[in-house]
């Protein structure tokens, strides 16, 4: 077993510990175990990038030497570290803690599946020629903070949705900030993943763009947040309409990752590998 794939089990733990950390939370109320929450998340990441960078320091030991984005186990990893980095990055404005505990449970979820469950490959594999580009690198990491600042999104419009009570979630109007601010920082992000995946087929395949049901999927979920941008300018949709406009959005996102990985074929399709 590679040490990056027990760093990474302890991290999927110390998810957990999270989780529990939120749940002492809401039934003590007390600001100091919210303070330790934060330790607790920033410890959790900086195991998280170690664990990363592990593996990827161990690809090139079996003079593989690639960055670790690439098949179905190394996705789930990343994109729990890229909700975490989001959760980081954007502590002003995601760093509630209804959201916090919902955020570490999602990437909870991904890290047990990548950890514990066994159809899940975790051996390092030598690259095809069609990966072996530095577009890889771009492309994946614009595509999972894109996909990571939607599923902040769904979960503030989701909150907006139903009455939690006051000091659990902001009010109804700071959610719906939260849900557009989300989408305004996940759609070009989207948009460059695609761009740069474009870019990249060309150079691995000779065609831009090929129909494949990722690439189609991913086109499907552009067009669902592009619509929420232009119903929230130029419509001027809130409330309700809006949030649910996002709760689809992200159920494409969904789909586009785990749906096309295991109910479609294609030349994104690594979820069985």
């Amino acid at each position: 077993m590679f040490l990056s794939n027990k760093i990474l089990a302890i991290v999927t733990f110390l998810y957990l510990f999270l989780f529990f950390i939120h749940l002492i939370y809401f039934a003590t109320k007390r600001e100091k175990v919210l303070g330790f929450m934060w330790i607790s998340l920033y410890t959790t990441f900086g195991l998280h990038t170690v664990g990363l960078i592990a593996r990827w320091v161990e690809s090139y030991q079996m003079s593989i030497g690639r960055a670790p984005l690439t098949n179905f186990y190394e996705s789930l990893i990343f994109y729990s570290w890229c909700i975490a980095f989001l959760l980081i990055v954007m502590k002003k404005r995601l760093g509630f803690p209804l959201m916090t505990m919902f955020a570490s449970l999602i990437a909870l979820a991904f890290m047990g599946y990548a950890s514990f469950s066994p159809s899940v490959d975790k051996n390092i594999q030598p690259l095809v020629p069609a990966l072996q580009s530095n577009w890889l690198h771009i492309h994946v990491f614009t595509c999972f903070i894109a996909y990571a600042a939607f599923a902040a999104s769904f979960l503030a419009a989701l909150f907006s949705l139903f009455n939690f009570g006051k000091g659990v979630v902001p009010p109804k109007e700071t959610l719906e900030e939260v849900n557009y601010r989300s989408v305004v920082v996940g759609f070009p992000m989207l948009s460059a993943g695609i761009l740069t995946g474009a870019v990249w087929a060309h150079y691995a395949w000779g065609s831009y763009w090929s129909w494949d049901p990722k690439e189609t999927w991913s086109l499907i979920t552009w067009i669902f947040y592009a619509l929420f941008l232009h119903a929230r300018f130029a419509r001027g949709w809130k409330g309700r309409r809006i949030a649910i406009l996002s709760i689809i959005g992200f159920i494409s996102v969904i789909f586009t990752y785990f749906g096309v990985n295991f109910i479609l074929s294609g030349l994104h399709s690594y979820g069985s590998a």
